[in-house]
């Protein structure tokens, strides 16, 4: 009964995207010429490894039951969400990083990932461990299409973008790894509910962007409950940071007037999604037996509380969990993190959605 919970939850949250598909019917039998990624380290698939920032996960044990085996920069022991509603599409089982260098447009033609682990909506975040911007993502994407449309011809690339799914996932690190952390100014610039306008007024800003650029179907996922991450607890005696959930809670509240907003009068021919996940994971958080997990407070890597990025490496063996899909926290930041991080029966013929973290913060 545990993992029919869990599978019954899960196809909740994925239905948020495969709805982009038609706006009838829940299908994956509509076209769906490809999945384009932005955000995150819940959705990077590995675009830090050509970085010089701290960021990064391309060593062991990060990828250990990636196909292969290989570490390829998700920050998960396997496949991030954005992988599962790529096969979910009938696309490819996995999503390629734009910058790694082993893949080219024929790849990216039906899948491409611009995601970045540490970025946000505030270009001052992706300043603190120097990753890329939202900014540069799109700037990417920009290059993407041009690249498309040498490859397809301007006619079907138009067509490709048209008939794709943009999925973003992005927001925490703006508040964990920046106003609450102090990394920057914009706790002297806002308080913490005009940043949240503030943000909230950039997602707007980027999703206009993208629909200008060609995008059409979009699904744009919703914070999690950021002051119950493993990293968050670690601080306060294990207990969650109330006031962090309150400011999680209200961002989404805000994301989705604005997003009713645009759907309704400024895109015409739009389909916008939010993917609401927060008391998704809270109920996880506050019964994680009933989906068949062990554990909820902390990462699976070394001590489960502070470990990610380099702090989480082979060298964490010894503390290391051995079955990850036991614990909901694969790394500290990740209060809910990555797919195969998590475990759904596969005979629910369910693509988990993130449910586990391998390292102690997996927001970044």
């Amino acid at each position: 009964m545990a993992w029919l919970a869990a599978a019954s939850a899960t196809r909740f949250l994925l239905l948020t995207l495969l709805q982009l598909s038609s706006p009838a019917t829940v299908t994956v039998t509509a076209r769906v010429t490809a999945l384009i990624v932005f955000g995150d380290s819940t959705v990077d698939a590995g675009n830090n490894n050509a970085l010089p920032t701290a960021v990064r996960s391309n060593f062991p044990p990060y990828g250990r039951d990636f196909p292969g085996g290989r570490a390829t920069g998700r920050f998960c022991n396997g496949r991030v969400a954005t992988d599962f509603y790529s096969e979910a599409f009938g696309l490819r089982p996995f999503v390629p990083a734009y910058l790694d260098p082993a893949y080219g447009i024929r790849d990216f033609a039906v899948g491409v990932c611009f995601a970045s682990a540490g970025s946000g909506l505030d270009v001052a975040t992706a300043g603190v461990f120097s990753v890329i911007p939202l900014s540069k993502q799109v700037d990417y994407f920009r290059d993407y299409k041009a690249r498309l449309a040498e490859h397809l011809g301007t006619v079907e690339a138009r067509a490709v973008v048209a008939d794709a799914v943009f999925a973003i996932s992005i927001g925490t690190n703006d508040f964990i790894e920046n106003y609450f952390a102090l990394t920057t100014a914009r706790f002297l610039e806002f308080t913490v509910d005009d940043y949240t306008d503030f943000l909230i007024g950039l997602a707007r800003s980027f999703l206009v962007e993208l629909y200008g650029l060609g995008a059409r179907k979009i699904g744009f996922t919703g914070l999690g409950a950021m002051g119950c991450l493993p990293i968050e607890r670690g601080r306060r005696v294990m207990l969650c940071i109330e006031e962090y959930n309150g400011v999680a809670r209200s961002f989404n509240t805000k994301l989705r007037a604005m997003v009713d907003e645009l759907a309704a009068s400024n895109l015409p021919g739009a389909q916008l999604r939010v993917a609401e996940v927060y008391d998704f994971f809270t109920g996880i958080l506050q019964n994680p037996s009933s989906y068949g997990f062990v554990k909820a407070s902390r990462g699976c890597c070394g001590t489960g509380l502070y470990e990610m990025g380099y702090t989480c490496s082979e060298w964490d063996a010894a503390l290391t969990c051995v079955d990850a899909s036991r614990l909901l926290g694969r790394r500290a930041p990740h209060g809910a993190g990555q797919p195969d991080c998590g475990r759904v029966p596969h005979e629910h013929n369910l693509p988990p959605f993130p449910l586990i973290i391998f390292s102690s913060s997996c927001i970044l």
